[in-house]
């Protein structure tokens, strides 16, 4: 019982030491921004495996562990291990990281320098071709040196190469150049024909630098400083010429007749996107180019040229003109060959000695005058036609105007004539419709009337045989008669049927309630006719 208390105080014993060894003596705490770096001692009875130069130990090998601890509680014990806080790689906004690697294979190629790969998963030594962009990143400083860098400006031989945070404007390109070729894209190593459009670009110093080159036209005059006094005014000879001071800014050369001629020439040229990685490479940079091809290039053809031609040629005439040509063409082809644009080339002016310039200026002076006076004396002949022009314009306006009135009363005479013309023909075409129109009535009386008696006959035509088919029907005139008697007696006729005897018809008559008078005189007439009808009627 005792034993087994002694063997429990014991255990709680050695797990309070060990825990308090885990705590105070192994603990370690990695605050944010800063990473744990380990390496391994070996073990605590013997000697270990010692990991090889210029690699990551593994496990149970003697030196630096590849991975690093983030922040936050770690368990190590210093015996076996040595620990060390790492800070953070911190890359601000407008800076980059440059990484060397310090571990792994030499490179195979010994021209090469360049490290394909991200940190943590390199094989060979050398500079990452990759970049870090701003951001924080963990890094163990074993393996791995990290450079911060903004823009980096190499200026040299007129050169002005750009690295890191490359900013490119508008109106510029950047051209390329390669520091190391790149086996993965196929780039070689130099200057790149392809540009790179305007914009911010992130490059490796030590793979790529660029030269920003302003692309389009720029102007260059070599042209002689003009001589102006305290108020800034331009200072001229009896003749009006500008006075200069002998410098060596504008172009000068013997004519070829021996005077000394000065001269200002403005070209106007320019680089395209296409022509900036050839001047890159060929001269440095736009300054360069116009320094050392443009400028040389106008200067020496111009004198070549001018030499060729007197100093009166050179003033005025169709020879000026012909120079002027002459030295454009030869300008613009010089520069193309050289794949510079050239726009245009201008003689801004020519200084021609006031020896040679005042005779001929005097000789042209009166030409023009004899000119102008010429011109004058065509301007008053001129002046006079122009105001005779101006009468005959007035009278032809009046005769216009009067011929106008005539036509118009003309024609309007003419209308009224043919007006009444019209009007009479009219009246005639009326009045012969109308005679038309009343012969076509009375034709029109004459058969209407003739039609209606032919009608009135045809009626009666046809009365009368109808009347003559009735009498033939009834078999005699007196059977129609008493049919149509009979036919036309009223509806309501009362008739009575009696028997009268032999002189009793006016009696019987009282008694039906008929009541007659008879004449005396016909008295005996008509008491005889019933009586004779009664007789008739017995039988």
């Amino acid at each position: 019982m005792k034993l087994a208390k002694l063997i429990a105080c014991l255990a709680v014993l050695v797990a309070c030491v060990w825990i308090g060894w885990e705590w105070t003596i192994n603990r370690v705490y990695v605050p944010q921004g800063y990473s744990l770096q380990l390496l391994y001692k070996g073990p605590f009875i013997g000697s270990g495996q010692q990991a090889e130069d210029g690699n990551w130990a593994q496990d149970g090998e003697i030196g630096v562990r590849r991975q690093l601890k983030g922040p936050g509680r770690h368990f190590y014990n210093p015996i076996w291990w040595k620990r060390e806080l790492v800070p953070d790689v911190v890359i601000k906004a407008g800076e980059v990281g440059v990484v060397s690697c310090k571990i792994g294979l030499p490179l195979p190629n010994s021209d090469d320098f360049l490290v394909d790969g991200d940190i943590g998963s390199t094989r060979y030594k050398g500079i990452l071709r990759k970049a870090l962009a701003p951001g924080r990143y963990r890094v163990n400083p074993y393996g791995y040196k990290v450079t911060i860098v903004q823009t980096e400006t190499n200026i040299a031989n007129l050169n002005a190469k750009q690295s890191g945070w490359v900013n490119i404007p508008t109106g510029y390109v950047g051209v390329v150049t390669n520091l190391a070729s790149n086996p993965v894209t196929g780039a070689i190593k130099g200057v790149q024909e392809d540009v790179l459009s305007p914009g911010i670009y992130l490059l490796n110093g030590r793979e790529q630098q660029v030269d920003v080159v302003e692309i389009g036209y720029r102007e260059t005059t070599l042209a002689h400083e003009k001589i102006r006094d305290n108020r800034g005014k331009l200072e001229v000879d009896e003749a009006g010429e500008p006075m200069i001071r002998l410098t060596d800014k504008g172009i000068d050369f013997p004519s070829g007749d021996g005077f000394q001629i000065r001269m200002d020439f403005t070209a106007i040229w320019g680089l395209m996107p296409h022509q900036a990685p050839n001047a890159v490479h060929t001269f440095g940079n736009v300054d360069a180019v116009q320094k050392k091809v443009v400028e040389p290039q106008v200067e020496s053809i111009c004198r070549n040229n001018g030499s060729k031609y007197q100093a009166v040629e050179l003033l005025v005439g169709e020879d000026r003109e012909k120079f002027q040509t002459q030295n454009l063409d030869e300008i613009r082809e010089i520069l193309g060959e050289k794949n510079i644009t050239l726009l245009y080339g201008l003689i801004r002016h020519i200084y021609i000695p006031r020896a040679v310039r005042e005779p001929i200026q005097s000789a042209f002076v009166a030409d023009e005058l004899a000119l102008t006076r010429e011109q004058e004396q065509l301007t008053a002949r001129e002046e006079g036609t122009f105001r005779e022009s101006e009468k005959n314009v007035e009278l032809e306006n009046e005769r216009v105007v009067v011929d106008t009135e005539r036509q118009f009363q003309s024609a309007l005479a003419e209308g009224d004539r043919e007006a009444k013309g019209i009007q009479a023909e009219s009246d005639r075409l009326v009045a012969n419709i109308k005679k038309e129109t009343a012969k076509l009535k009375s034709q029109a009386q004459i058969l209407l009337g003739k039609a209606e008696n032919e009608g009135q006959q045809l009626i009666e035509e046809a009365k009368a045989e109808r009347f003559q088919l009735a009498v033939e029907a009834f078999g005699s005139a007196e059977a129609y008669n008493n049919w149509i008697f009979a036919t036309n007696l009223p509806k309501d006729v009362d008739l009575k049927l009696m028997y009268a005897g032999e002189g009793t018809l006016w009696t019987d008559m009282d008694n039906l309630g008929i009541r007659a008078t008879i004449p005396i005189n016909q008295k005996d007439k008509v008491q005889k006719t019933p009586t004779q009808k009664s007789s008739k009627t017995s039988k």
